[in-house]
C-alpha cells in the first residue's frame, strides 16, 4: 500500500510517497519510514506532527515551514537540514545532530534539546 506525505497546506500536493507493508501496524508505518530515504527529500511545508522520525536520515532535507509539532526526532541526522519557518514546538530532538542546519525563524518552544549538536546551527530569529 502506498502512503503519502502531503504538504500542510495543499493537501493535493504530495511531498513524498513509500510502499508500506500489508499489515497496516504503526510498526510497518515506522519500518516503511525508516527504510525511506529522506536524506535531501523535499518535505516543505509537510504535516509531520507527532510523526516518529527517531535516528532517521534527514541530511540536507528541506523541511522548510514543515509542522514538526510533537515529533520524535530523537537521535535524528538533520546535518545542514533547511528547518526555516518550521514548527518543532514539544518535538524531541535530544541526540539529534542539527550541525549546519538552518533554524531560522523556527518555532523551539518546549523542544527537547538535551544533547543535540547545533555547531554551526543558525537559529537567527529562532522562538526558544
Amino acid at each position: 500500500m502506498k502512503k503519502q506525505i502531503v504538504s500542510r497546506w495543499y493537501s493535493n500536493k504530495i511531498l513524498f510517497e513509500f510502499e508500506v507493508p500489508e499489515t497496516h501496524s504503526g510498526i510497518a508505518l515506522r519500518y516503511a519510514l525508516e527504510k525511506a530515504t529522506l536524506s535531501g527529500a523535499d518535505l516543505s511545508d509537510a504535516d509531520l506532527r507527532d510523526a516518529d522520525l527517531s535516528d532517521a536520515d534527514l541530511r540536507g532535507a528541506d523541511l522548510c515551514g514543515a509542522d514538526l509539532c510533537g515529533a520524535d526526532l530523537c537521535g535524528a541526522d538533520l546535518r545542514g537540514a533547511d528547518l526555516r519557518g518550521a514548527d518543532l514546538s514539544g518535538a524531541d530532538l535530544s541526540d539529534a545532530d542539527l550541525s549546519g542546519a538552518n533554524l531560522c525563524g523556527a518555532n523551539l518552544r518546549d523542544a527537547d534539546l538535551s544533547d543535540a549538536d547545533l555547531r554551526d546551527a543558525d537559529l537567527s530569529d529562532a522562538d526558544l
